[in-house]
């Protein structure tokens, strides 16, 4: 699915199909941002202005790159993961195995926005330095990359929630709200100090 072209993948999204859906469009968007955030980056190498620290953002720009494909990836995973979920809302409720199958297909549709949300967090930290130490000539894009990510992190949030919430082993549920609310304390704010900090820089005097 991450061969589509922009047009198809959003036509995808507008259908009235359950795949691609939140998910994929999740990673979708953080990889966008973080692309823009690599783009931060090959502005910044090679200019004497910042050759102190053209090192650390040749290894930002490599680990932006590794978390785009990542992130590319997981919208054909988390189709892959939705389609048993959608086929499994249509057993009869008096299939003694529905139950069973709910439960599995529940925790696996779950697993990708959790993981999406991992990357994302990750993409926020090297997003942090780049803004930090990127060319001041497009740290505007730093900054809506941040956003981007934030969106795309509070957006995977809820695809977890959904799941979770409709999973009967309680302890699961809990234990992956847990991790993800802990992601979302974390990163939420990072994504918002970056964006306040260089938004401040355009504020007239």
């Amino acid at each position: 699915m991450e061969e589509k072209s922009l047009r198809e993948f959003t036509e995808m999204l507008a259908a009235k199909t359950s795949v691609p859906g939140g998910g994929g469009a999740c990673a979708a968007v953080g990889a966008i941002a973080i692309a823009l955030g690599n783009m931060v980056g090959q502005y910044t190498v090679g200019k004497k202005a910042y050759a102190d620290v053209e090192e650390d953002i040749i290894k930002l720009m490599e680990r932006a790159e590794e978390t785009r494909v990542e992130l590319l990836e997981c919208i054909n995973k988390d189709a892959e993961a939705f389609e048993p979920l959608s086929q499994a809302y249509s057993l009869p409720k008096d299939d003694p195995n529905r139950d069973e199958i709910m439960e599995e297909c529940l925790q696996r549709a779950a697993n990708v926005p959790v993981n999406i949300m991992r990357i994302l967090g990750g993409a926020l930290e090297i997003l942090e330095e780049l803004a930090e130490k990127g060319s001041k000539i497009v740290i505007s894009d730093a900054a809506t990359a941040a956003i981007l990510c934030k969106a795309a992190m509070q957006a995977a949030a809820v695809n977890v929630k959904v799941n979770t919430k409709l999973m009967k082993d309680a302890r699961v549920a809990s234990a992956t709200n847990d991790v993800i609310e802990g992601w979302l304390n974390k990163y939420i704010p990072m994504a918002d100090k970056i964006y306040e900090s260089i938004m401040s820089r355009y504020d007239r005097q």
